[in-house]
């Protein structure tokens, strides 16, 4: 198997201080992350903690292209699609939130024909919500509580692969998770990144991993990639 794709989900953990943004995205890049990823419209009025305008998603590009990592972003409702054209984004995420909310927009995505990631944290259907994985429709195993325990975890794939899930998208605390996610052949690993855990300004802080955690994860994951590729 390829390396996976490891991202690290920067989201709110900012706690509104546009001006650490840079640095996160510094750390991320320094601690082996591929993506650095935000959420556009989420908490984004004027008076919110995440309000990022286009001038805000034209730093943003500007910032992941200077650290050579990739600028990826949740759309999280149609009023944000404004924002994706202005970071000049090549592929799109769709948090859980949104698969229940805005199939129509999900659907738009998917439609546009670059790589769009789906997490299914809320979705309880049977079926896969888009139709079947492939092509550029990139189904993500997910968990909507923030955090999971091991108790929340049931179902967890036994296999990931194009023609299934894809990837994971970690809320549990720790890399364990993760680490069995690319063991059983994940191509993508979403996980929360903090500067301080400690911050209780958002919930996120207590699931994320630091930039140590977060490279000692990469680490390990790629390891175990590289011990998939050699097996017969």
């Amino acid at each position: 198997m390829a390396n996976p794709l490891f991202v690290a989900e920067i989201g709110v953990n900012h706690d509104g201080n546009f001006n650490l943004v840079y640095e996160m995205i510094r750390r991320a890049k320094a601690a082996g992350a591929d993506v650095a990823k935000f959420q556009f419209g989420w908490r984004d009025k004027p008076d919110e903690i995440n309000c990022i305008t286009p001038e805000r998603a034209i730093a943003l590009r500007k910032w992941c292209d200077f650290h050579e990592i990739e600028l990826l972003a949740s759309i999280i409702k149609p009023e944000a699609l404004p924002l994706a054209e202005a970071a000049g984004l090549s592929r799109f995420k769709v948090a859980s939130r949104t698969v229940i909310d805005h199939p129509d927009l999900v659907q738009r995505l998917i439609d546009s024909g670059k790589e769009t990631f789906v997490s299914l944290g809320m979705w309880t259907g049977e079926d896969w919500p888009f139709g079947p994985p492939g092509g550029n429709l990139r189904y993500i195993f997910c968990r909507s509580r923030y955090p999971s325990f091991p108790e929340d975890l049931v179902g967890f794939p036994e296999r990931y692969g194009e023609d299934t899930y894809f990837g994971y998208s970690c809320h549990y605390q720790g890399s364990a998770a993760a680490l069995m996610a690319i063991a059983r052949g994940a191509h993508f690993i979403e996980k929360h990144f903090t500067l301080n855990k400690a911050s209780q300004v958002v919930k996120d802080h207590a699931l994320s991993a630091t930039p140590e955690e977060f490279a000692e994860m990469v680490r390990l994951g790629r390891e175990i990639a590289r011990l998939h590729r050699a097996l017969p």
